[in-house]
């Protein structure tokens, strides 16, 4: 791969990562906080139990959206990693390079598209037969 394309691949990956980091830091969530505390409300008071369960569920929510956004950094950190080792953008189980297309829609791709649904295909079949 030619170092400017390696390049444009390294600023689309650091884009990604800066936009899922602004969104973490965005959503401000702090999950050692209690539903009473997170709400703003120290009162002695107990809330209705509606709300509680809104809020269990909108914590949960959260939780969740981070713990994805949190792989996908994960993710964008190996891509980074296999770039700088010069190991960007091959497969990592044919070894061919991985198409320019792919790379575009999916930059922190591991796997060309045959090989990633292969693997997919592999996957559910032994989900199916347990």
């Amino acid at each position: 791969m030619k170092p400017e394309q390696l390049a444009h691949y390294e600023a689309l990956l650091l884009k990604e990562r800066e936009r899922i980091m602004s969104e973490l830091g965005a959503s401000g969530v702090n999950h050692n906080q209690t539903p009473r505390e997170s709400s703003g409300d120290l009162s002695a008071y107990s809330f209705h139990m509606a709300d509680q369960a809104s809020d269990s569920a909108d914590r949960e929510t959260s939780f969740f959206l981070a713990s994805i956004e949190t792989q996908m950094l994960d993710l964008i950190d190996a891509a980074l990693t296999r770039l700088r080792r010069g190991e960007y953008g091959r497969c990592a189980s044919c070894e061919r390079e991985i198409p320019p297309e792919r790379l575009e829609a999916v930059p922190h791709a591991v796997h060309c598209l045959e090989c990633q649904e292969r693997q997919e295909r592999e996957t559910r079949g032994g989900a199916a037969e347990a």
